[in-house]
């Protein structure tokens, strides 16, 4: 009898809304590959594009590939304090389940300001 192998990966995708970042690792943790908005288009204004993120999720097909991956946990992060993940995180998911990897789990471990240090403008605040 064959064993159809599973090999399980992490993808780690950073959406804020001016970039996306996504990287690969193996369930221990060592990087396999990273692949960033600004890598696949030279306009500012499209690193957090959604169509971009459909060329990243591309790339990251290919190296999942090099390295058998086709199940992946995702944990998808956005800017500390922001209001939401930016645009390209999902399309990054969409476009990897079209493609046939299987999604086992998805996270999402946006960190969230809790007082923290004083924020500028002296104690009456910033006078307009």
């Amino acid at each position: 009898m064959v064993k159809n192998e599973d090999n399980v990966g992490m993808l780690s995708i950073y959406a804020s809304f001016n970039n996306t970042i996504a990287i690969v690792t193996d369930l221990t943790g060592n990087t396999i590959g990273r692949i960033s908005g600004g890598q696949i288009t030279k306009h500012d204004r499209m690193r957090a594009n959604p169509t971009i993120a459909m060329f990243i999720a591309k790339r990251i097909q290919e190296i999942c590939r090099d390295y058998r991956i086709n199940s992946l946990y995702v944990r998808m992060k956005g800017k500390t304090g922001a209001t939401g993940i930016g645009p390209g995180a999902h399309a990054i998911v969409r476009t990897l389940t079209k493609e046939g990897f299987k999604i086992l789990s998805i996270v999402e471990a946006t960190r969230i300001a809790r007082g923290g240090p004083k924020k500028k403008g002296g104690r009456r605040g910033r006078r307009v």
